[in-house]
């Protein structure tokens, strides 16, 4: 599940490439840690008060409900977090999501008109935050959980506004002279 490489064009250079802030996983690490200690809790009250077949059957009953707990609330979403990049490149900016069912989203550079970062007090504490990008055709996509937002911010501003400006064919600006845009 690593950058998938053949997204980008010949000559493309990368720019960025981020998967969302491990904030994300933190509720499932309390669930891993929680689900485990009662499982714990549970074997250590079973090897104490039965014996046998009884025994056997509910350290095995506790096992299975321990693993699947575990798999729905920890292993999934580590693994749909590390499945999912975000990744800006000198020509556009892609979102990749998906394990089984991939979904991706490209925005060329030249197709964004507006980029807004928001951030509460405990993103900025966690340095995370939602990402707001404005496109010539569509409503602004949100992205939640960038690592660095005001840093991810300052770049696809700057390379959108680059990219634009250096375009003879948009008219001069970054919004373009007739307010159509390219």
């Amino acid at each position: 599940m690593g950058y998938p490489e053949e997204t980008l064009a010949p000559e493309e250079r990368l720019l960025l490439h981020r998967h969302p802030h491990w904030k994300m996983l933190f509720w499932p690490a309390v669930t891993f840690i929680l689900i485990t200690a009662l499982a714990g809790f549970g074997a250590g009250v079973t090897v104490r008060n039965t014996d046998g077949t009884l025994q056997s059957g509910l350290l095995l009953g506790i096992l299975v409900v321990w693993l699947l707990i575990v798999v729905w609330r920890s292993i999934t979403p580590l693994i749909r977090w590390k499945s999912t990049h975000f990744i800006i490149t000198d020509r556009r900016v892609l979102i990749r999501q998906g394990v089984l069912t991939h979904t991706g989203n490209d925005i060329p550079m030249n197709r964004i008109s507006n980029v807004q970062f928001r951030h509460g007090l405990f993103d900025r504490m966690l340095g995370t935050g939602t990402l707001i990008i404005g496109s010539a055709s569509e409503e602004p996509l949100e992205y939640d959980d960038i690592p660095h937002v005001q840093q991810v911010h300052a770049l696809l501003y700057h390379q959108a506004f680059d990219v634009v400006q250096n375009n003879p064919n948009n008219g001069g600006g970054f919004y373009g002279s007739s307010n159509v845009y390219p």
